[in-house]
């Protein structure tokens, strides 16, 4: 696995609970020699599990490949959001390197229902893939036990400052906001902020270390997501765990994680007035957002359990192997 992404936390959940499940990480920027990566898989193994994208560089003869798209990124809808570079390397290479890589694939999974039928219907993908939804350690990430009561409303952005995560727009958003209502975010592996997306008003925490993370939802009042695309948010599923309402574009699979007025409020794409709107209704009834975060909190318990997701890879190595 890559690191520095969401895709490698979820590989390294399995491996603290699965016997004999061992993540290889790699620097991303191997990525630009593709034909090295082959060489870190030193020892030999029961099967590999990774992502789609340079899966035909890992492959090996004799063992079963299983991948897992995490998101999907390939389509034309995202190339509103993607640089010139990485359109080119969306609709060239990256393309042709993931068809190759199903040719090998044992089994397909993917995150979401929406990750799923996306990567299916753009890769003309014949197979099933098969839907395990993100898990949360729900004993680390929790409600706090006690909030200080103040007047101001702490609102959580969590994700690197990109054009997909919808960063651009969160200085639109603040300047709608009143001055008690506060953004703050952490700005994940991409500490550089562009000046499109700075803002007097916005808290900037840069990088936050995954371990001090549980506490620092726990001190907010609410989380923005004002993405146009996710494969299935770690960010939101945290929050969710943490007690948090969420406000979050209607888009890709975030339906399938925020129910619509019980869990928060989903707003049209890039629509300013509608993420603004939802936060100050948060703001204004603060037992309404509380009781949304109670709810959340019940759907991560009920849904997207830890214990759940390692349970269902699990049975998907096993029946793998099974057939060798």
């Amino acid at each position: 696995m890559a690191t520095g992404n969401g895709a490698i936390i979820v590989h390294q959940k399995l491996e603290s609970k699965i016997r004999d499940y061992r993540v290889v990480p790699y620097n991303p920027y191997l990525t630009l020699t593709p034909p090295l990566l082959g060489a870190i898989l030193k020892k030999k193994s029961s099967l590999i599990h990774t992502t789609p994208d340079y899966a035909w560089f890992l492959h090996k003869k004799n063992t079963p490949l299983i991948l897992t798209f995490h998101n999907y990124m390939l389509d034309k809808e995202m190339l509103a959001y993607s640089s010139f570079l990485q359109k080119i390397h969306y609709k060239t290479d990256l393309r042709y390197f993931t068809r190759k890589a199903l040719q090998y694939a044992q089994c397909l999974t993917a995150v979401s229902n929406f990750t799923a039928k996306i990567a299916q219907k753009d890769l003309d993908i014949k197979k099933n893939i098969r839907v395990i939804p993100n898990g949360i350690n729900d004993a680390i990430f929790y409600p706090a036990t006690k909030k200080n009561s103040t007047n101001t409303f702490k609102v959580f952005f969590s994700g690197n400052m990109s054009l997909r995560k919808g960063a651009h727009w969160l200085p639109q958003i603040i300047d709608m906001l009143p001055e008690h209502i506060k953004i703050y975010c952490a700005t994940g592996l991409r500490t550089k902020i562009p000046k499109n997306m700075q803002h007097s008003r916005i808290h900037y925490l840069e990088r936050v270390a995954y371990k001090d993370m549980p506490k620092l939802y726990q001190t907010m009042d609410a989380l923005l997501m004002p993405t146009v695309r996710e494969g299935l948010s770690l960010s939101v599923l945290e929050a969710m765990a943490c007690g948090l309402p969420v406000v979050a574009s209607n888009c890709s699979s975030l339906p399938e994680q925020i129910i619509e007025g019980q869990g928060g409020y989903l707003c049209e794409t890039g629509n300013i007035n509608e993420y603004a709107n939802a936060i100050i209704t948060l703001e204004q009834d603060r037992a309404k957002s509380k009781e949304m975060g109670s709810f959340n909190r019940q759907q991560i318990e009920e849904k997207f359990r830890l214990d759940k997701m390692i349970n269902s890879y699990q049975q998907v190595f096993e029946e793998v192997l099974d057939k060798i």
